[in-house]
């Protein structure tokens, strides 16, 4: 693929998103306002959805997790101690003519690369953190941070864990939840923005034990990835070299996709060591120990941290799941988006919106599934052949419409309707006393 067809490619999709109600820009009346997004109907179903996936499979599925949902104002202490407040920056490079400000790293020559007749000045660095202030008055302790990250509210709620459960090692603590950072330069849609959503694991494990526990983090990962249907073969891991790795991590692997814009980092699975818990219990003065029970040892587990960004999730999944092909006379675009993810999984049509037998007995079967596949749409606008590719659109595996076969059976037996396949487009007659049982062993192949 060319650089011009992917980046029409990603065109389409930024097209696509706010069409059909995925994704929009923030604050779009006003102007915007750059690296922020909101997510419309189908894109919260589509991130809900992600999210579900991973909690089940990283968190309420074990027996060795426990889940949080830390506060994302903390005390300034704690970023002190994990290194963010003197050292979370990028080099920052400002055009003398327009002002604009860029990550010096991005960019060869001084030129500025937007307004084209300005210089590019020295290179400087820019903390990433948002400030704000705690409280009615300034002054001393009055200064927060929105979180960078959402690692450092699982570390300061270690003890509060081992206190309350006593888990034996190895345990995790997992969590989903915003995080804030004021990038230089937000780009590529969703994939770098000023606030995002991670998924993120800290599994406490003894350091004599970190390689098996980092493959077993690992192999989860992947098989995430398979779950939720993106394609493996667009997926990459990537070794991070010693040089490249953060301060704390003794070896990182970074899960990359191949992006429109290029291979990127969607993923990363870091081996920690003990640093983070070594810094807080430090500035802390509070031990953040573990008590092996069996041998009496008193020591600081180290961790590994597999972490996958929300927001990356579903641009992979929008860019992977994006399609266009012929289907009768007319050019098609569709999603094939994987039915675990999908946000509408079935749609149910009357054929005729507006005769009142068919929109009743379309009702009826609407209600039927919906019991037990609440991911279902009912959809009478426009003519049938307008929403079938309306779904297509927004990437609905099955449709099922109800017609006036469904009503006499003149052509064939009475009460089926007809099962649309959104990838080849077949169509077939289903009884509908087993409608809800084809549909789900169509969705759990």
């Amino acid at each position: 693929m060319t650089q011009n067809a992917k980046s029409d490619k990603m065109e389409k999709i930024v097209s696509l998103s706010k069409r059909r109600g995925f994704i929009y820009q923030g604050s779009e009346i006003y102007g915007g306002l750059a690296g922020m997004w909101d997510y419309g109907p189908l894109g919260v179903r589509l991130k809900n959805n992600v999210k579900n996936i991973w909690w089940n499979m990283f968190v309420n599925s074990r027996e060795d997790m426990y889940g949080l949902d830390a506060a994302i104002l903390m005390n300034e202490k704690v970023w002190q101690a994990s290194g963010h407040v003197d050292g979370f920056s990028d080099p920052l490079v400002e055009c003398d003519k327009c002002k604009k400000r860029f990550r010096a790293n991005h960019f060869d020559s001084d030129t500025c690369p937007d307004c084209k007749g300005g210089k590019l000045g020295k290179e400087r660095q820019f903390n990433m953190m948002f400030e704000t202030k705690v409280g009615a008055m300034e002054g001393s302790g009055s200064t927060s941070y929105l979180r960078p990250e959402t690692a450092q509210g699982i570390f300061v709620n270690f003890k509060n864990v081992i206190d309350s459960f006593h888990p034996k090692l190895p345990f995790g603590i997992g969590q989903i939840g915003k995080a804030f950072r004021n990038e230089i330069t937000p780009r590529d849609f969703i994939f770098r923005t000023r606030e995002f959503e991670q998924m993120e694991v800290e599994y406490f494990i003894n350091e004599k034990e970190w390689k098996k526990h980092f493959e077993a983090w690992q192999s989860l990962m992947w098989k995430y990835i398979e779950v939720i249907g993106l394609n493996k073969n667009h997926v990459h891991e990537l070794e991070v070299p010693e040089e490249d790795r953060a301060h704390y991590s003794k070896r990182t692997i970074d899960f990359e996709y191949d992006f429109p814009f290029g291979r990127k980092e969607l993923y990363g699975l870091a081996y920690r060591t003990d640093y983070d818990l070594k810094k807080h219990q430090e500035i802390s003065k509070v031990k953040l120990e573990y008590l092996d029970a069996e041998t009496n040892d008193k020591f600081i587990p180290h961790v590994i941290e597999p972490s996958l960004g929300v927001d990356r999730t579903v641009m992979a999944l929008l860019c992977d799941a994006y399609r266009e092909d012929t289907m009768g006379d007319e050019t098609r675009v569709f999603l094939k988006l994987n039915p675990n993810v999908a946000p509408v999984k079935v749609a149910v049509f009357p054929l005729k919106k507006n005769d009142k037998k068919l929109q009743k007995k379309a009702r009826e079967v609407f209600d039927g599934i919906r019991r037990e596949i609440p991911e279902v749409m009912y959809d009478d606008n426009a003519n049938v052949g307008k929403r079938y590719r309306r779904q297509d659109e927004i990437g609905t595996p099955f449709c099922v419409t109800i017609d006036f076969e469904t009503l006499e059976g003149k052509e064939g037996p009475k009460d089926t309707v007809t099962l649309r396949d959104r990838d080849t487009g077949e169509q077939k007659r289903v009884k509908i006393d087993s409608l809800l049982g084809t549909l789900q062993d169509k969705l759990r192949a």
